[in-house]
């Protein structure tokens, strides 16, 4: 055998352990990727009924909440037409509204008297 013959068998065998180290990393990278779509569907799995459960105590928790939006919307309307009410008055019945007003203050102070006196 010449030396054309052994540079053949070396570089032969060079080249088989060439296709052997590429052969290896494809095998890794498919189980790699097999591990890698059995841990997605692990977590889509996992994940869907979760995303349901939300859902289910959002819409729950938002019951009560419309709820308490009409009761404080009912509560400023109401508010609304108490002072509405209240300035249409003033605003019509000054002049009552002082003497209501002197009145009140005039009873309280008869009532403070008629407790010295009992003292």
């Amino acid at each position: 055998m010449g030396p054309g013959g052994i540079a053949t068998i070396i570089a032969a065998c060079a080249l088989f352990i060439i296709a052997i180290a590429i052969s290896y990393v494809v095998v890794r990278v498919g189980r790699f990727i097999d591990e890698a779509k059995l841990s997605l569907k692990s977590l889509t799995d996992e994940t869907a009924p979760l995303i349901e459960e939300v859902h289910t105590t959002v819409s729950l928790v938002n019951g009560p909440l419309k709820s308490i939006n009409r009761i404080t919307k009912n509560a400023e309307d109401l508010s609304d037409k108490v002072s509405d009410a209240t300035s249409s008055f003033i605003n019509k019945n000054g002049s009552a509204v002082k003497i209501a007003g002197a009145l009140l203050s005039a009873a309280s102070m008869n009532k403070s008297r008629s407790k010295k006196k009992a003292e």
